[in-house]
Order: C-alpha cells, then structure tokens, then sequence
C-alpha cells in the first residue's frame, strides 16, 4: 500500500491508498477539501469535527442521491457534475440544525 500526503484545510494528513488509487484519492480529498472549506467560510461552523460531520452528510447525501450508473467513464463524468454543485444556504442551515440535535442527544460524533 502506497502512502501519499494530502492537505485538507490547510492541515498535512498522510493516507494510505492502493496501488493505482492515487488519482481516484486525490480527487476525493479535493472535493472533500472544498466542502469543508465552504461550510467553514459560510462562517456558520468553527469546530473542525462539526465541519467534517457536516461535510461527509453533504457529499453522503449526494452520493445517494445520485443515480446509478454502469460505466467508470459516466461514473467519472457524475462525479465531476456532483462536484460542481454547491449546496444552498437553507441546505446548509438544515444540515447544521440536524447535526446540533443529533450531537446535544448523544454528545459523542461518533
């Protein structure tokens, strides 16, 4: 397994990843890079875990949202559609009043 170095929000993460799989990560990490990157310039969030809870329900949400497709090539062409797609003040502010009630039921993320 081949280690590569990431940052996500400004902060160096060293992840493993399988021979083959750089592109297809490094991909991730930017769409996930800038998701949280927006959710914490709309000002709205501080806490970093607060932010990637909210980040991983934005992008889960869009991954179940999206139709299934047969093709690695239309796989690849969805994911850069769904990457492109900013979601709107009112789905943010749904999300992060979703997030507050689950965390202040349990108190733990995870």
């Amino acid at each position: 397994m081949k280690q590569i170095e990431v940052s996500i929000m400004g902060q160096s993460y060293l992840l493993g990843c399988p021979e083959g799989g750089e592109e297809r990560l490094r991909e991730a990490v930017v769409q996930l890079d800038r998701e949280m990157c927006a959710i914490r310039d709309s000002g709205k969030l501080k806490a970093r875990e607060r932010i990637a809870v909210l980040a991983a329900l934005n992008l889960a949400y869009i991954l179940v949202d999206r139709p299934t497709v047969s093709s690695d090539t239309t796989t690849h062409a969805s994911a850069e559609a769904a990457s492109d797609t900013t979601p709107s003040p009112e789905y943010v502010d749904k999300l992060i009043a979703r997030l507050d009630q689950a965390l202040d039921m349990d108190g733990h993320l995870i």
